[in-house]
């Protein structure tokens, strides 16, 4: 089976042949049930960036890996009794879809830390079992979180449903980048598009994509009882 840094490096060969005509991306490791070990030989390879789903899990892995001052991510379903150890560990979050939610990352993000990096999370595709806020609604949240305090509005992220076409892949990725460029008229220092996974990392980068969140294909697959994409 290759070693992580195998992997690592397929996908970065994956993304400079993307990015010949397109900005290079930040490879974002989606190191969700894995253990520090893995994290710490990934950041061996080079990698700083990580995206934590569950809080339980992340937070000893956090303690674990302090020393190695990686960047951490929140990339899961955000629940408004978790804000509080999302705002005092985390330098990103992807997920925020609802006022509260950002309310909450900004009352408890310490006054000792920088500002805590949010994307909102857009449901292009409008499914009801997906979380995000929808389209026509984005404006009034990105509104609501430029006045907050202790936190920083950075752009998008999303999760199109899955598509094997690349043709329909590269037009849902660049609707988002659409509503992402719209935002940015509003909000010129917005610069961060969160999108693109091991799948459909091609079409994403093409549409503009410069942060692509790689879980599956750095760490290999995932314990068969605990494979749900999040």
């Amino acid at each position: 089976m290759p070693r992580i840094s195998e992997k690592i490096e397929s996908v970065q060969t994956r993304l400079l042949n993307a990015a010949q005509y397109a900005e290079l991306p930040l490879l974002l490791a989606v190191s969700k049930t894995r253990s520090a070990d893995d994290i710490q030989e990934a950041a061996t390879c080079g990698l700083i960036h990580f995206g934590e789903n569950y809080l339980q899990e992340a937070l000893p892995k956090i303690a674990a890996l302090k020393n190695l001052h990686l960047v951490w991510h929140f990339i899961g379903s955000i629940q408004s009794n978790k804000t509080t150890d999302i705002a005092n560990h985390f330098d990103w979050v992807h997920t925020v879809d609802r006022e509260k939610i950002a309310r909450r990352l900004s009352e408890q993000r310490p006054e000792t830390l920088p500002d805590l990096n949010l994307l909102i999370q857009i449901n292009i595709d409008t499914e009801d079992s997906k979380s995000g806020v929808r389209v026509e609604d984005l404006s009034t949240l990105a509104e609501a979180i430029s006045s907050l305090p202790r936190v920083k509005l950075r752009g998008l992220m999303a999760i199109p449903k899955p598509r094997t076409d690349y043709a329909e892949q590269l037009a849902v990725c660049q609707r988002v980048r659409t509503e992402f460029e719209r935002l940015q008229q509003l909000y010129p220092e917005i610069d961060t598009l969160s999108l693109g996974m091991s799948a459909d990392l091609e079409a994403a980068i093409e549409a503009g994509s410069n942060l692509v969140r790689i879980g599956t294909d750095i760490f290999g697959a995932r314990p068969a009882h605990n494979q749900a994409e999040n």
